[in-house]
């Protein structure tokens, strides 16, 4: 049984260029292999490939007519019924070229021409498949942008004409032990999409994250085109904006991890051994011997933050020496005192 165009594309026979495009936009963007909703990955392809051997027969004059005269089978056979003789030719529908070929257009070819820059890359990320349909290089993943940028631009698409939503922004907490070593977050998100129907309705889904060692508040992570959908409108990007924790212990310096520590005037004369547990649940014995003046820093090199482009590589761990002075001494204290540290009795 043959295809029945305008009934795939959702169209009357009567269809403007203008209702084959939106109509085409419209189903593209849920059938294609790389946009559709999730379900069977041979039906998306196989749906895809309809609509677009419909919008190719349906946007061309001539095979439109002749499938509109005799049908898919004589379009694609290029078997065309000769004219009748002694009788003039219907002069609204003339009787088409008999040497016609019937020609058909490559799905992604169709794609691309209509969506313009969008239909051939997610910011430069997406390839034409084997199998004529494109692949994203990323499987529709998250794409990440360090602080203070976008991952993926926004506004108009490409040649298509189609506008798109402005992204969409969510912060997303991470502790300093996520930032330090690493963690996967798993976020459950609800957007309206469009169904085959055209009609909207609610799909729930479950991101992923991974956040890397050494990422720093304000590195944003986009997942393209999660947002809501809607008619004739290119869905918004989905972006996580990371914002750091307060840390009981530590704080955070660019690269570098810092930390105050008070001792006793009795243990910045005499030393004193600091220990402390690190990000990742290691020790470290930090040795004072000389005498700690209020304000001393004591550095301990490549014990700070990864460094989130050579994670093996760390910031400094910087530690702020406060001095607690005893609040009132006894005369006898007093008298000490002067007798250890030199002045008289």
């Amino acid at each position: 049984m043959g295809f029945d165009y305008y009934n795939i594309l959702k169209v009357n026979r009567n269809a403007s260029e203008e209702d084959l495009r939106k109509a085409y936009r419209r189903l593209a963007m849920i059938w294609h292999p790389d946009k559709n909703l999730g379900t069977n990955k041979n039906e998306a392809e196989a749906k895809f490939k309809q609509i677009s051997e419909a919008y190719d027969v349906l946007s061309d004059p001539q095979k439109r007519q002749i499938y509109d005269l005799y049908g898919e089978e004589a379009l694609k056979s290029g078997q065309v019924p000769p004219p009748p003789r002694g009788g003039p030719h219907n002069i609204r529908n003339p009787h088409p070229n008999p040497t016609f070929q019937f020609n058909p257009r490559d799905a992604d070819d169709i794609y691309a021409e209509l969506f313009g820059s969008e239909s051939n890359s997610s910011n430069g990320r997406s390839r034409k498949g084997r199998d004529g349909f494109f692949r994203s290089t990323t499987n529709r993943g998250p794409v990440f942008s360090g602080a203070g940028s976008s991952g993926t631009g926004s506004g108009s698409g490409g040649g298509g004409g189609l506008r798109k939503a402005a992204p969409v922004e969510n912060a997303l907490l991470c502790s300093l032990e996520d930032l330090y070593k690493g963690a996967k977050k798993k976020m459950k998100i609800s957007r309206t999409v469009l169904d085959a129907s055209g009609t909207l309705r609610t799909l729930e889904e479950i991101l992923t994250i991974e956040i890397k060692p050494g990422w720093k508040k304000g590195t944003k992570v986009t997942f393209p085109e999660k947002g809501n959908q809607e008619p004739d409108i290119i869905p918004a990007d989905l972006v996580f904006v990371i914002e750091e924790k307060p840390h009981h212990v530590y704080a955070r310096d660019g690269n570098d991890l810092t930390v105050n520590q008070e001792i006793s005037l009795l243990e910045a004369l005499t030393g004193k051994t600091l220990e402390m547990t690190t990000l990742d649940g290691r020790n470290l014995i930090i040795p004072l011997t000389d005498t700690v003046k209020p304000g001393h820093e004591v550095v301990v090199p490549n014990e700070g933050m990864p460094i989130s482009k050579d994670p093996r590589k760390k910031g400094n761990l910087r530690i702020k020496i406060d001095v607690k002075y005893p609040t009132r001494l006894t005369e006898a204290q007093k008298s000490d005192l002067r007798r250890v540290l030199g002045g008289s009795s």
